[in-house]
């Protein structure tokens, strides 16, 4: 079973964590299922940058983004070559090391 490691951040978890997941969940419906309360204004649906992460480990194991994907990650704050929408990055058979931006581009969370 493939393993998710999320670096600390400091609002959504400050220690970091070691989640299991499943081939073919999101990384997105993993961090949730697991307390991890990463922001998806759009309910995962591919229509803005919220849940974007960037991938430091495994990225290569993901599948490739399609083009909807891309172009909603140009908009994200903090882009890097690595970066993903949580929502959309389908857990494969290795292991992942994925960073939350500190930002995204909600001037108003949706949790406040």
């Amino acid at each position: 079973m493939p393993r998710i490691v999320v670096l600390p951040h400091e609002a959504l978890c400050p220690e970091g964590e070691v989640l299991d997941a499943a081939s073919g969940e999101t990384v997105c419906d993993v961090m949730l299922a697991n307390g991890i309360d990463i922001e998806h204004a759009c309910e995962k649906s591919c229509a803005c940058t919220t849940c974007h992460i960037i991938v430091r480990e495994g990225f290569l194991s993901l599948e490739e983004a399609d083009e909807l994907e891309e172009d909603m990650l140009d908009k994200a704050w903090g882009l890097e070559p690595d970066s993903r929408l949580s929502c959309q990055a389908v857990v494969g058979d290795a292991d992942l090391v994925v960073e939350v931006p500190r930002y995204t581009i909600n001037m108003v969370s949706e949790r406040h």
